[in-house]
């Protein structure tokens, strides 16, 4: 499901400024018809107004000046009787005329364009008027599209007496009104339009503005690394948050490197205080045996023993034995403190690990390449280390088994050369199989350690991998990938 969350702060600045740009659009546009409309209403109302008083004022005049009837309710009909026809065209109103009861008396709708039927007015309308502080109604309708404007009030004589009612109906026309609308909303459309493209493309580079800075640092920060010399950020320009973040990010690499070369230098104190440790206890192991021999050649020496040559064989025999282990625990830790020269020649493999196995003489070993011949660019020595080492371990761990088996398998795969070697043996148990490649562990009851470690170096100078799969009981395949060339 997709989240804002996952979007980039870019994309979001992006969106939020043609959200509002687009908000503001339609807000205008929906202010503008409100207001047109209000304005048009207005408009109309103002008009049949001005409509009303002049032709009250004319049927005022026609009352007072004009008629040489008695102005009463029963002669209204006799007073306009033509004249309403001439009133109701030249104000565009349609005129009627009634009793104070309601009752039609005269009307311009037999003259005019419009086809509605005038009835007698309701009570309720006589009432309101009557009712009314203003002795004004004005109502407002609406019939198959076409608005009408009403208005109600008294005919007066010269005495203010009320005579009759008039009504006076206005049709409201607001096509050319609507058209003009239209228009200007087609027009004001095509202006939000081109603005919005405008936006479209001021949003992109105002957010991508906004961002750069940004990204710059997120990108130094991804390439930000413990064990590396990292680079400080420099901006020519930035906002004041932004130097802040980049100040912030500076002073954080100058601590990161202090902080890196301190724990450099504890880790390599650590090493060499793990290694001080490992070396001595190594050299305490045969030289307590070389002490113990000594003191006892010292108390039982008798030069008149006629076993002397015998016994001094012996002790020196003893003595030999112990320099020598201690010479190998030199040489063992001299080799793994040694990075592996990259020596590189074309041998052909398959001869050499069958020449690395023919020193062992347990019929366990299997050797079963996949190939007959297979060349690559290595170094002879150092492949057969790595052979030896990995059978030496196998042949350890299957020494208890009653029906020991060791694989030995060598094959090509594209560009690489493979190699490995299986076992059914005790197999490696789940909570020490991390440091199955860490220096001085050895799950043996005697040795150092640093087999496994030293040819893991081997292997990784030679851009190589060594992997295991190991299951307890069930046994090990150890797999050593390399580089042909």
């Amino acid at each position: 499901m997709f989240k804002v969350k996952n979007i980039s702060l870019r994309i979001r600045i992006f969106l939020s400024m043609l959200f509002l740009v687009l908000l503001a659009s339609i807000l205008i546009l929906v202010v503008t018809v409100y207001q047109y409309d209000e304005q048009t209403k207005d408009y109309n109302i103002q008009r049949f107004e001005r409509k009303e008083a002049i032709t009250k004022q004319i049927i005022d005049l026609e009352l007072s000046n004009k008629t040489t009837y008695a102005v009463k309710t029963e002669n209204l009909e006799k007073i306009f009787k033509e004249r309403i026809y001439e009133i109701s065209s030249i104000n565009k109103l349609n005129i009627a005329i009634y009793n104070l009861k309601g009752k039609l008396l005269k009307s311009s709708i037999a003259a005019a364009f419009e086809k509605i039927d005038v009835q007698p007015l309701t009570q309720e309308i006589v009432k309101e008027l009557a009712q009314n502080s203003n002795h004004r109604i004005l109502k407002n309708k609406e019939v198959e599209g076409t608005s009408y404007q009403t208005s109600y009030t008294y005919i007066n004589d010269s005495k203010f007496k009320r005579i009759g009612i008039l009504e006076l109906q206005f049709t409201q026309d607001n096509s050319e009104i609507e058209h003009e609308l239209r228009e200007f909303i087609s027009r004001l459309s095509l202006v939000y339009l081109v603005m919005f493209l405008i936006a479209i493309a001021f949003a992109y580079f105002l957010s991508s503005y906004i961002t750069r800075s940004i990204k710059t640092i997120s990108d130094k920060m991804q390439q930000t690394r413990l064990n590396e010399r990292n680079e400080k950020i420099i901006l020519d320009t930035a906002s004041s948050e932004i130097e802040v973040l980049v100040d912030a990010y500076n002073s954080m690499i100058d601590q990161l490197e202090e902080s890196a070369a301190k724990l450099a230098k504890s880790e390599r104190e650590q090493a060499w205080r793990e290694m001080a440790k490992q070396v001595a206890h190594e050299i305490k192991n045969p030289l307590t045996p070389m002490r113990l021999t000594v003191q006892s050649f010292q108390r039982k020496f008798n030069p008149e023993d006629n076993n002397i040559k015998e016994k001094l064989a012996e002790y020196s025999q003893t003595l030999i034995q112990q320099i020598d282990v201690m010479s190998s625990i030199a040489s063992a830790f001299s080799d793994f403190a040694k990075m592996p020269s990259q020596k590189k020649e074309e041998i052909e493999v398959i001869s050499v690990v069958k020449f690395a196995l023919d020193i062992f003489n347990e019929k366990s070993i299997a050797y079963q390449p996949k190939e007959k011949e297979l060349y690559a660019f290595l170094d002879k020595t150092q492949l057969i280390r790595i052979v030896t080492n990995l059978v030496k371990n196998a042949i350890q761990a299957t020494d208890k088994e009653e029906n020991p088996l060791i694989n030995v398998f060598v094959f090509s795969e594209k560009n690489n050369l493979k190699l490995e070697v299986t076992d059914n043996g005790k197999g490696i148990a789940d909570n020490v199989k991390e440091l199955i490649f860490e220096p001085k562990f050895t799950t043996k009851s005697s040795g150092m350690g640093l087999g496994l470690g030293m040819i893991k170096n081997i292997i990784e100078a030679y851009d190589g991998t060594i992997s295991f799969v190991s299951k307890e009981g069930e046994g090990t395949v150890f797999t050593v990938v390399l580089p042909k060339k």
